[in-house]
């Protein structure tokens, strides 16, 4: 195992590995009591989306290699770079996980935003967006809610659409603002058919829903679906395909640098799983971004 590919396990598996359990978490901050001596106050902090970790006891922190580094020590046995690599190796053999792809910086600032009311959606704006997108209410309606959010940092409130994660955060969206209420998850839909072959992935629910409104007149996939919410979501989808048994899986991504990038990962991930067939679909909207847009000049939007 490589430098690059230890750096992307995440630091709370492997503190789950050596039995080392939160004392305390705050959204993406964790806390636990450091494993490499005894305390009573968990002063060993793990930022879960930087994948990064501080010990406020003894003013150190850093990576995976680091911390494994720090523990073996502690532990009275070699410690090199090699030899944390080697630990990770052991302990996480035959997990495959899919790279990261490079994103563009957002503005949007999560922690700011927290969900106060969840309803059906009613609100005239929000389903005139819908349409506007080529969305009719019926479709969204299983999917989607009316949210209320309010911004801690500007005191001011929003209303908008609300796509639930399985960590029940939500991805917001109206036609005036886009954003996410940690915390920040994928979304996975279970097909009509139990076990089924194939598993659809896509990068938000926009592309979802107009994909199964073109493909299967509003009605879900009889195969599984996964939506990212995030491309920076992508390595959190690995647990929910390998060994599974799917037989194809058909990505969505859009047709853009990040969208390709995705896509080639995703396929470096699928070929070490027997007989996964993968079919991308970005073709069939091509020149367009993402199946919604092309779904908008179809339909003259």
């Amino acid at each position: 195992m490589n430098h690059e590919q230890a750096k992307n396990i995440h630091l709370s598996e492997i503190l789950d590995k050596i039995n080392c359990k939160p004392a305390r978490t705050s959204g993406n901050d964790v806390y636990y009591l450091a494993p490499w001596r005894n305390e009573r106050t968990a002063s060993l902090h793990v930022n879960t989306h930087k994948n990064v970790w501080f010990d406020h006891g003894i003013g150190e922190g850093g990576g995976v290699i680091k911390f494994v580094c720090k523990y073996l020590e502690s532990s009275g046995v070699d410690h090199t770079e090699a030899d944390a690599r080697r630990w990770v190796k052991n302990m996480f053999e035959g997990i495959i996980f899919i790279a990261p792809v490079k994103l563009p910086a957002t503005s949007t600032d999560d922690r700011k935003l927290i969900i106060t009311h969840v309803q059906d959606i009613e609100r005239p704006a929000l389903i005139q967006y819908l349409e506007s997108r080529g969305i009719p209410l019926s479709v969204a309606k299983p999917y989607l809610k009316e949210v209320y959010v309010h911004n801690k940092e500007s005191k001011k409130s929003i209303f908008a659409l609300g796509f639930k994660n399985d960590k029940s955060g939500y991805e917001i969206r109206n036609a005036f603002f886009k954003g996410s209420a940690k915390p920040k998850y994928l979304t996975f839909i279970r097909g009509l058919i139990p076990k089924p072959e194939g598993i659809h992935i896509f990068e938000g629910w926009p592309d979802y829903l107009t994909a199964i409104i073109r493909k299967r007149n509003g009605q879900r996939f009889k195969d599984d679906t996964i939506v990212l919410n995030s491309l920076s979501n992508l390595k959190k989808a690995t647990p929910y395909i390998k060994g599974y048994g799917y037989r194809i899986a058909y990505t969505w991504m859009h047709n853009d640098e990040p969208g390709k990038a995705a896509t080639t990962s995703l396929d470096n991930f699928f070929k070490t799983e027997e007989n996964l067939l993968h079919k991308p679909m970005n073709k069939e909207y091509a020149p367009y971004k993402d199946m919604n847009a092309f779904h908008m000049v179809k339909l003259g939007l």
